[in-house]
């Protein structure tokens, strides 16, 4: 008997949970619904808010996208500058297959070739300063 009772108060305490959780939603299924506008318009707001950081802070955003575009303006630059040198480059190399004073200019500069007759007047190199080679030397 003493047993039956005990099942009975834990039956009747689970009801009464039952009863408060049942209570608690309908709350706030009550309150959710009077104030449906309001929660439906913080919500959106929300979701703005977040939509706009992430268009402009995002992987992908504006902040990212502008960094992209200064990068893609300095890489045509680099391009634009190396196809003029390589373009000049090409005009060099054509130059010294086949024209002959552009050949005995490069002879004469490279290889101090003179004509018979010529001076050729060299200055010296300047020396770099050359680090020193030994442990002593150093210090």
């Amino acid at each position: 008997s003493a047993s039956a009772l005990g099942m009975y108060r834990k039956r009747s305490e689970s009801r009464r949970d039952d009863a408060s959780t049942l209570e608690l939603i309908d709350a706030t299924r009550e309150w959710l619904y009077t104030r449906r506008r309001k929660v439906a318009t913080l919500s959106i707001g929300v979701l703005t808010v977040l939509m706009g950081w992430h268009v402009i802070f995002g992987a992908n955003g504006m902040l990212t996208y502008e960094h992209k575009r200064v990068e893609y303006r300095s890489l045509q630059g680099e391009i634009e500058n190396l196809q003029k040198e390589n373009d000049r480059m090409q005009s060099d190399i054509k130059s010294l297959r086949s024209d002959p004073k552009t050949i005995e200019r490069e002879a004469r500069e490279q290889l101090r070739y003179a004509r018979p007759g010529e001076k050729v007047f060299t200055y010296p190199q300047p020396n770099p300063q050359q680090p020193p080679t030994n442990a002593t030397a150093k210090r």
